[in-house]
């Protein structure tokens, strides 16, 4: 978005229209709409605007629920957005270590900073991009202690500040930025920051770990099935004696497990009758061993992140499945189990082996109406399938 589009954009007659426009889950629904709007004499240009902002609303229902019926979106901005259930925990930081001010620089359209507002507390929140700023400054109206401007986070001033949120932009465009050197701000200037005020860092989960600082909490969350970030927080926002956390976000209620370093790991040994995916943030914050000791499992091989128990081991770190049977990593061998056993929607998982998921499906000739879960693994070594059924 630029900013004549911005223009056709904030005005009382384009922020109506995408209100009655409503949501716009298809091609066809906005083809319909364009052409309804273009009947009823709209300009092209507002046209445009309103499609594109009410598909995005409708997009951005799965990050903000209600919230985003009232909010206007660039498609950057959304995809970069933090989930609101992930910028909630992230607001309740801030408000157990009370602080009631708070920079959220690099805010883009404004979802922590708004989770952060929502809480009662102060946010300054500061965008580099103008466009991007304004967006933010819409979305943050509602809230009285809130205000955006437009600039570097780190020309931004930070007297009167108790905290920080910071969230440095890894692509330029469409291009992702690999050295953290070229991060907007730098990770060096993030990390300083973090040990002059309180501080929040959000970056990718697979970032490398020895980038980590030994006097921070690393926090890293899994929401809806997916590993989604990694948080380092300093000072009072850091939990005395947590220098790693796994939080585990699930539309039942969230879970975490905690530690002063990486656990240690346990013992492998043979395939039980259950099988545990430890989640992302687990696996990444590196306590699979204690995820492992909690629920009485053991590894199935030294290098291979699945867990084995002889007992059902329900865990909200993770999803577990009752083991049907281990076979040979051979596609003819698997196809005539899944043939016997009625097998035609079939879940592959692999991990540990050179293995194209989707070539496999296809050599598989999957027919019937039952289903299972399907590992592509090593146990003690060995390449080795695990057939299986997910519970819950």
């Amino acid at each position: 978005m630029d900013a004549a589009e911005l223009r056709e954009l904030l005005t009382p007659e384009a922020l109506r229209l995408i209100d009655e426009v409503g949501a716009i889950a298809s091609s066809a629904q906005a083809a319909a709409a364009v052409e309804r709007l273009r009947r009823a004499g709209r300009r092209p240009e507002v046209v445009a605007a309103v499609v594109t902002q009410a598909r995005l609303r409708t997009r951005a229902r799965a990050k903000f629920g209600a919230f985003a019926d009232r909010m206007l979106f660039t498609d950057a901005g959304l995809q970069q957005a933090t989930r609101l259930d992930v910028a909630a925990h992230h607001a309740a930081r801030f408000r157990d270590a009370r602080l009631d001010a708070v920079a959220d620089l690099g805010c883009g359209i404004g979802g922590d900073a708004m989770a952060i507002a929502g809480l009662g507390l102060a946010v300054a929140a500061v965008e580099r991009d103008d466009v991007t700023a304004a967006l933010a400054a819409y979305n943050l109206a509602p809230f009285d202690r809130a205000t955006v401007s437009a600039g570097a986070a780190e020309d931004a001033p930070l007297d009167g500040v108790d905290g920080v949120w910071l969230d440095p932009a890894r692509r330029d465009g469409a291009r992702r930025l690999r050295e953290p050197g070229d991060w907007s701000p730098s990770l060096d200037f993030a990390i300083a920051l973090a040990r002059r005020l309180p501080t929040g860092v959000k970056l990718a989960p697979g970032i490398d770990r020895g980038l980590i600082p030994d006097d921070v909490e690393a926090q890293w969350v899994t929401a809806g099935g997916e590993t989604v970030e990694l948080v380092l927080w300093s000072g009072p926002l850091a939990r005395p004696g947590i220098r790693r956390a796994a939080l585990v976000l699930a539309p039942g209620g969230s879970a975490e497990l905690t530690a002063r370093a990486d656990s240690e790991d346990v013992a492998p040994g043979p395939l039980g009758g259950w099988l545990v995916e430890p989640a992302g943030a687990v696996i990444r914050a590196r306590l699979i061993g204690d995820l492992a000791r909690a629920i009485g499992a053991r590894t199935i091989d030294p290098t291979i992140a699945y867990l084995t128990a002889d007992e059902p081991a329900a865990t909200p770190f993770g999803a577990t499945f009752a083991v049907e049977a281990e076979l040979a990593l051979d596609a003819r061998a698997i196809r005539k189990e899944l043939a016997a056993r009625g097998i035609g929607a079939l879940e592959i998982k692999k991990r540990g082996v050179d293995v194209d998921p989707d070539a496999f499906r296809r050599s598989l000739a999957l027919r019937g109406d039952g289903s299972a879960t399907l590992f592509l693994t090593r146990i003690a070594g060995r390449r080795r399938a695990i057939l299986a059924r997910r519970l819950g």
